[in-house]
């Protein structure tokens, strides 16, 4: 779809009043890889709570026990992942109680779940939008971030009664959860920007999506100790983005493995280039997505 250059006034909703609502705005056509604008987000920041308390109402909607789903689903998992790999299969937790050791792992998971899932389905997802309004596009998948992360702090609060109930004692690295988290939001994010057009012009690689992320689940020790993978193969190992959030996120509420070194270094350069290289491949998808769809 052809922009023609022009000025507008942007139409929000009503109930946004904000200074996105008033500013004017020139839409004209872009070529090649566009800048990425970062500046419209704070623009548009009222939009993003908006969207963000939009879809937390859309989780809570209509559900018999609305929020306490999303404390039930990692729950869950981890009573399903304590009978098969704790009891049956006895893998080693690192001395510490299987339940909490893979809980404090599938919170981070979850998180990077809901990333990629957001950043994949942020243009189809939104279509109708899109094609009615302007707005930044990376609002959509940014306000399904963070909707997501308030789902993490209700989960973390069952954490904190496990950890008082096994009686663990978390390390000052504590401090550093929020990284691990800004860490896994980027690597989710960027996986789901980079695939966000292909799924618009082909919708079976959401099924490719799928796999991915599977297969990402096995290849991260969320469900077992990093202890069990081969020492020749643990510092390619630990370069994955996945495994650098669950093993921090483990050694800052557990106190297990080994303080972070050069290695965290590596792997957020590596996943800072990965999400820039996203936004600008979103950036460059999004201007004729319209005419695609």
């Amino acid at each position: 779809m052809e922009v023609i250059e022009k000025s507008v006034e942007t139409r929000l909703p009503a109930a946004i009043d904000s200074e996105a609502s008033q500013h004017e705005v020139i839409i004209q056509p872009t070529s090649g890889w566009a800048a990425i604008r970062l500046d419209e987000l704070w623009a548009y920041r009222d939009l993003l709570f908006f969207m963000v308390w939009r879809d937390l109402k859309g989780r809570y909607r209509q559900t018999a026990l609305g929020p306490v789903w999303f404390i039930l689903q990692p729950l869950m998992s981890m009573v399903l992942y304590s009978v098969i790999f704790g009891w049956i299969a006895k893998l080693p937790s690192d001395n510490q109680p299987y339940a909490v050791f893979t809980y404090v792992a599938l919170l981070p998971w979850d998180f990077f779940t809901d990333a990629v899932s957001s950043g994949t389905n942020s243009l189809l997802g939104s279509m109708n939008l899109i094609s009615k309004v302007y707005f930044p596009r990376l609002i959509v998948p940014l306000s399904q971030v963070i909707s997501s992360l308030v789902d993490f702090c209700i989960s973390m609060v069952v954490l904190a009664g496990m950890m008082v109930a096994y009686r663990i004692h978390p390390t000052w690295g504590l401090l550093l959860i929020p990284f691990y988290l800004l860490l896994a939001a980027m690597t989710g994010m960027g996986i789901g920007l980079w695939f966000s057009g292909v799924i618009v012009r082909f919708r079976d690689f959401g099924q490719v999506v799928g796999f991915l992320v599977r297969v990402l689940m096995y290849t991260a020790p969320v469900v077992y100790s990093i202890s069990l993978v081969p020492a020749e193969w643990r510092t390619l190992y630990s370069l994955n983005p996945v495994t650098a959030v669950v093993e921090g996120f483990r050694w800052a509420l557990l106190g297990t493995g080994a303080l972070p070194d050069w290695k965290l270094a590596v792997t957020t350069l590596c996943v800072v280039v990965f999400f820039t290289g996203a936004l600008y491949n979103f950036k460059r998808v999004e201007r004729n997505i319209v005419d695609i769809a």
